[in-house]
């Protein structure tokens, strides 16, 4: 009878581990960086904490098309960089067809939108309206980052507009580095420049720039950022699921790590795990209801991890 009941009480506990643990297809977490700093040190966190939880992450950077269509056809699992509403024609279609899902916003009180000096606000430029005046002094050229953003597809739009009054005027698409190089080149020379902005951002944070008004519907000004998963990824894999949920950044820590990578070109993985190790208050509560791949103490593989 012994020999009986502990044969059984092995075979429970056999089967509550098995039902704790995570399925093998759930082991590689596909993750889509579109090369925008922000996103990339956010994803570095999720990595190493999904590598301390014993998980295989992976990380492709892409295009914002291309993230979506890979969302669509599973070849994608996780996007941690969905900044609404700029990106709200970019996902509708996958919305509408739900093979994509909006998990949670990871990210509030964000900023996006056309940026020029403050000295070229001083002078009178403080709306879109402003600009189409002023064609000249810009050299009919608005600067944006990487071909196929969302932000660029906005700028063209409002080019493209009789009524915006920005004929002859020219999209400069470059990346995120390139742009600010630009910028920051006119700004030493005092001269006049029009370029996409972003918060939260340590550079331009520290850059004496103005937000132009006059937005409209565009998807310009105030933004939040969500989470997105391939649809049914949470059912398949509800533990990775719990700690996307759980994952709310805000704009201090963003900004905290974005500095070294843009200001020393370091390697965003790297930083965002020095973050985690010296800042372990702000990662224990997204390891609440989260184990390791195997089923066991998720928050105590983390801290492991980060010793």
């Amino acid at each position: 009878m012994k020999r009986k009941l502990l044969g059984i009480a092995l075979a429970l506990g056999m089967a509550a581990t098995s039902a704790a643990a995570e399925e093998a297809s759930c082991k590689k977490v596909r993750f889509a960086d579109v090369g925008w700093t922000d996103i990339q040190v956010t994803t570095g966190v999720a990595t190493n904490i999904l590598d301390a939880l014993g998980y295989e992450p992976e990380v492709t950077t892409l295009t914002v098309p291309v993230t979506y269509a890979s969302l669509k056809t599973k070849d994608i699992d996780v996007f941690l960089g969905n900044w609404m509403p700029s990106m709200t024609t970019d996902i509708k279609a996958y919305l509408d067809d739900k093979s994509v899902e909006q998990l949670g916003t990871n990210l509030e009180n964000a900023g996006y939108g056309l940026v020029v000096p403050q000295y070229v606000a001083d002078a009178g430029v403080k709306s879109l309206a402003d600009l189409g005046k002023n064609k000249d002094k810009f050299g009919g050229k608005i600067y944006g980052i990487e071909a196929g953003n969302d932000g660029n597809r906005i700028i063209s739009e409002m080019i493209a507009k009789p009524e915006n009054n920005l004929q002859g005027f020219e999209l400069v698409e470059s990346s995120e580095a390139g742009m600010l190089t630009q910028a920051e080149k006119a700004m030493k020379k005092n001269e006049w420049i029009i370029f996409l902005g972003w918060t939260p951002h340590p550079v331009m944070g520290a850059m004496k720039i103005f937000y132009l008004d006059g937005m409209g519907d565009s998807g310009f000004g105030a933004a939040t950022v969500l989470t997105n998963v391939r649809a049914g990824y949470t059912s398949e894999c509800p533990n990775v699921g719990q700690l996307l949920k759980n994952l709310k950044f805000n704009l201090e820590m963003e900004g905290a790590m974005m500095d070294p990578v843009l200001s020393s070109q370091a390697d965003p993985k790297a930083v965002a795990k020095d973050w985690l190790k010296a800042h372990p208050d702000a990662w224990k509560p997204w390891l609440a209801g989260v184990k390791t791949f195997d089923g066991k103490d998720g928050a105590a593989a983390v801290a492991a991890a980060m010793k």
